[in-house]
């Protein structure tokens, strides 16, 4: 299993949840961010290095399975994302 490698200081992220499911609802290339909606309809906002295959690119529509953690915002966000 990918360990998300933290902030820019090297602290590990909080994570709160792991084994989440959901789609890709929204992803934007040139900003980097995206969404993963899960089985709930509940919306988490990640950004593109959240993905676990280091890619930095996703598909809108991909089904995934991620972890939900403490953000750059201040905010829980999909972290740990890997396609089904």
């Amino acid at each position: 299993m990918h360990v998300p490698t933290g902030n820019s200081l090297g602290t590990p992220p909080i994570v709160i949840d792991r084994g989440l499911e959901g789609t890709v609802t929204a992803f934007d290339e040139a900003g980097g961010w995206g969404e993963v909606t899960d089985a709930a309809g509940q919306v988490r906002p990640f950004h593109c290095t959240a993905i676990a295959d280091g890619s930095r690119t996703i598909e809108v529509g991909t089904e995934v399975r991620f972890a939900l953690g403490a953000g750059r915002m201040g905010r829980w966000e999909a972290c740990d994302i890997t396609p089904r």
